[in-house]
């Protein structure tokens, strides 16, 4: 009989640290949405950088079609996108810049792509979803609420990227998504 207590006391200690976890994650999150967001920006930073970086500088002004926009239009795009939708979403002020120009040096574009995501990521830093349906000024005069801006900033990146994916395989690169990882 102290055997079988013993065992069920050994029992309930072991599972102690599984009950808890459950618990802990059975709780609502906080802040979903602009958590999201900044989970977001940090992958869509790593890849749209890698991808910036992995075209060469000699195929910026590379562009599928006539009406396409160049490769190094696509960087300048994103890095208006990325200032103006996360300045808007955070209500931080962008930093005042001269603003990058398609035909600028590919190292001087990808580190403005990369300064563009490292204001992203900490302006949007202490945004919360508590006012989400706060309406916002972007684009003009154009009135969307926060969330809606949070949105289309992430539609961005997926549209971004896949734009940069395309060019990189229409120049025989294959896009940091679709690499092989390193084995060592």
């Amino acid at each position: 009989m102290k055997l079988s207590r013993l065992l069920l006391l050994i029992l309930a200690i072991a599972f102690i640290p599984f009950a808890a976890n459950a618990q802990q994650t059975s709780q609502p999150e906080t802040n979903p949405v602009s958590n999201t967001v900044r989970s977001s920006v940090e992958r869509a930073s790593k890849n749209m950088v890698a991808a910036a970086d992995e075209m060469p500088a000699d195929k910026y002004s590379f562009h599928p079609t006539p009406a396409q926009m160049s490769f190094g239009k696509l960087v300048t795009h994103m890095i208006g996108s990325n200032y103006g939708l996360c300045s808007k979403i955070s209500g931080v002020p962008a930093p005042t810049q001269d603003k990058p120009s398609e035909t600028d040096p590919k190292d001087k574009l990808v580190a403005s792509l990369k300064a563009s995501f490292d204001f992203c990521s900490q302006s949007l830093a202490k945004v919360d979803d508590s006012n989400l349906g706060e309406q916002l000024t972007v684009f003009g005069d154009h009135k969307i609420s926060r969330a809606a801006a949070m949105i289309a900033l992430t539609n961005d990146f997926a549209d971004h990227y896949s734009m940069a994916a395309t060019y990189l395989r229409l120049n025989g690169f294959l896009p940091p998504t679709a690499a092989q990882p390193h084995k060592e």
